[in-house]
């Protein structure tokens, strides 16, 4: 005899169907004073925070009680939060004096004038192991400090490979003509004379081979009689920038000067008498 299996298709709920929840008195309720709930919405409360308040308060109100022993555990299943997010709001919330802890007992502080919400940042900073927080800010600021450091390091020797270094100019002190050592022939007035023309007509000598070949030049003139006040003296009053040698000695050029000065008596020469050819005479 074979087998038959049989399938019986029991009434069920329709796939894709919630049922329906209603919140009802009858199921149970917290008392809550007005002024609590009033001050809970207009706190400046993130997300977390909003859930624990009110999870702590259906804890503790919702059982007719102040405050009570309550597990992070408890709370964490209530909110769907972790046990460690549910750890850290708390501390938040007592910080803030939303929480009180009696003992072992914690509960809503229901002196709402006495919650302080600046406190809040300085909380959200909280780290379980002070130590760790602190090394971790040390090390951060140390390491960040080295590779900025570093960095900049870098960037100024690629900058100073690629730019050849630059040389302090050397200032020389500038040309003194009138220190100079003179000769003994050479009088320290004429010289300075000379000097100061030269700078009035912005042409200031400049180095001391300017001043080597002027003195010699005056030297050469004084051999062939020039004094060299006269030389200076001749290139002052006619404008000229430098000093020239005269080319003729000094008694030889004055003599010849006289002699193209004295013209020559053509009317009393003798030239002879000249005899007048024979075709100019007929």
């Amino acid at each position: 005899m074979a087998n038959i299996a049989r399938v019986y298709n029991f009434p069920g709920p329709a796939p894709g169907y919630q049922e329906s929840r209603v919140a009802d008195l009858d199921d149970g309720y917290t008392r809550i004073a007005n002024e609590l709930l009033e001050a809970i919405a207009s706190a400046d409360l993130t997300a977390r925070q909003l859930k624990l308040m009110l999870a702590y308060i259906r804890k503790t109100y919702g059982f007719n009680k102040k405050s009570d022993r309550i597990a992070d555990e408890q709370i964490a299943q209530l909110t769907g939060l972790s046990r460690q997010n549910v750890n850290k709001a708390k501390k938040e919330l007592l910080s803030m004096n939303c929480l009180f802890l009696e003992g072992n007992k914690i509960g809503v502080n229901k002196e709402v004038s006495a919650w302080h919400f600046s406190k809040c940042l300085q909380v959200s900073n909280f780290v379980s192991n002070p130590e760790t927080r602190n090394v971790s800010k040390l090390e951060t600021n140390e390491v960040s400090k080295l590779e900025t450091h570093k960095r900049h390091s870098l960037k100024t020797t690629k900058d100073n490979i690629n730019k050849p270094p630059i040389s302090p100019k050397k200032v020389s002190p500038k040309f003194d003509p009138l220190s100079v050592e003179l000769p003994d022939w050479l009088s320290a007035e004429t010289w300075s004379a000379w000097v100061n023309y030269r700078k009035e007509i912005a042409k200031s000598i400049k180095s001391m081979q300017s001043v080597t070949m002027a003195i010699n030049l005056l030297g050469r003139s004084r051999e062939k009689g020039y004094t060299p006040e006269e030389i200076i003296n001749q290139s002052i009053a006619s404008g000229w920038q430098g000093i020239f040698e005269p080319k003729q000695p000094k008694g030889q050029s004055q003599f010849r000067a006289q002699q193209r000065a004295i013209p020559e008596n053509f009317a009393t020469k003798d030239y002879g008498q000249s005899d007048m050819p024979s075709w100019a005479q007929e």
